[in-house]
């Protein structure tokens, strides 16, 4: 719950401003240790914003921008307390303004920067956490918090790249439904009785889109029905262990589209694998953070059970070897890397070339796209035409 309160501070000015509580008690105490004297407190109406929260969230620009500041406070030796309480008054974004607030009444309260972002794991993935740990315990927090507004910028930028490649299509291809849906359930009916009762011979395309037409006016709403039934247990199976990796396995066999996506997991896995070493993360762990943020269960399930060859003494690069879904020159660039103490730059190359790769694919995709849309569009349209207005045109010459 949101609670709107007034209260003095220890300059003995009046400010006001709101805490995020589960109840009136727990926002009072919240408050108190600010040092803050309370003049009034009440919990705040729900607004539009509120109410519909989705509207509201944390995006990962705003982890990216705030990290960045973050960063640049602390390199210009500003408190760690000072730094949250600042941000909280200046993000654009509520729900995030909220949770910096609790941060800081957290670090006021002894708590470690890492342990009261781990308190909102919906705004601060565990990835962020651990990271942040790490910054803690070598005493580089301002190059942690660089670290991070750079990887979740790329990171950010590649998947975006990847994810509106596929929106184009799939927008053109949800019109072209719609549009047919309408033509064989509104249009087609009307002139279907003009060609019947004229009584000719009809041709076999316009057969086959009247048994269409016919097919969707009489059972087009069980059709529907039907789809709606499959999609909701599609993603009920999804859901499941065995679901989920059967969906990923798909997404990786689908002609260029697995391609582009293999890619994609990659680049994510070399990336965060470098940034975790880079920010001094221990192996072992950076592996298991790794698989909770790749997003892919055949990948998430390579790196666990990588983790555990590990573990047992094996090098990263015999554990990659063997996959067949970790490529070659990952292997052996690895393996080069850990005989050189480099592993941390080789992942970093790795990762640049990938990205690279996921950005190429992704624009010959869309070019490729574009034309056959363009042409299968076409030719579907003109056997719709064609079918219809060759019987009307027939007629008509015989009139």
């Amino acid at each position: 719950m949101l609670f709107n309160y007034k209260a003095i501070d220890p300059k003995g000015t009046q400010i006001s401003g709101s805490v995020d509580a589960v109840s009136t008690d727990s926002a009072i105490s919240s408050i108190q240790k600010r040092g803050l004297v309370i003049v009034s407190i009440n919990e705040a109406k729900k607004g539009f914003n509120q109410t519909f929260s989705f509207l509201n969230r944390v995006k990962n620009k705003d982890i990216v921008i705030l990290s960045r500041q973050i960063a640049t406070l602390f390199t210009a030796q500003v408190s760690a307390l000072r730094v949250f309480r600042m941000l909280s008054d200046q993000t654009d974004n509520p729900a995030l303004g909220v949770v910096l607030v609790e941060v800081a009444s957290d670090l006021q309260g002894g708590t470690s920067i890492s342990k009261a972002l781990s308190k909102h794991p919906k705004v601060f993935s565990n990835f962020y956490v651990n990271m942040v740990k790490a910054g803690e315990e070598s005493g580089k927090l301002d190059l942690t918090f660089t670290y991070l507004a750079d990887y979740l910028d790329r990171n950010f930028a590649v998947t975006s790249k990847a994810k509106n490649a596929l929106i184009y299509p799939a927008f053109v291809i949800f019109t072209f439904i719609v549009v047919m849906a309408v033509m064989f359930t509104v249009v087609i009916p009307q002139i279907t009785s003009i060609i019947t009762d004229a009584g000719q011979a009809i041709p076999l395309s316009t057969q086959i889109v009247i048994g269409i037409s016919n097919f969707l006016r009489d059972y087009g709403i069980f059709l529907v029905i039907a789809i709606l039934i499959a999609g909701f247990f599609v993603i009920k199976y999804s859901r499941t262990e065995k679901g989920s990796y059967a969906l990923s396995e798909f997404q990786l066999l689908v002609p260029y589209v697995g391609t582009l996506y293999k890619k994609l997991y990659l680049s994510r896995i070399a990336d965060n694998m470098n940034t975790l070493l880079t920010s001094g993360v221990p192996m072992v762990r950076a592996l298991e953070l790794t698989a909770d943020v790749v997003d892919n269960r055949v990948y998430q399930t390579i790196l666990l059970a990588s983790l555990e060859a590990v573990k047992a003494g094996s090098t990263l690069s015999d554990a990659f070897s063997k996959y067949e879904q970790i490529p070659g020159i990952i292997v052996q660039m690895v393996k080069v890397g850990e005989e050189t103490g480099e592993l941390g730059k080789i992942l970093e190359t790795l990762a640049k070339f990938y990205e690279r790769e996921v950005v190429n694919a992704v624009d010959t995709l869309v070019d490729l796209i574009e034309p056959v849309m363009i042409v299968v569009l076409g030719l579907g349209v003109a056997f719709l035409l064609v079918s219809v207005l060759m019987p009307i045109y027939n007629l008509s010459s015989s009139i």
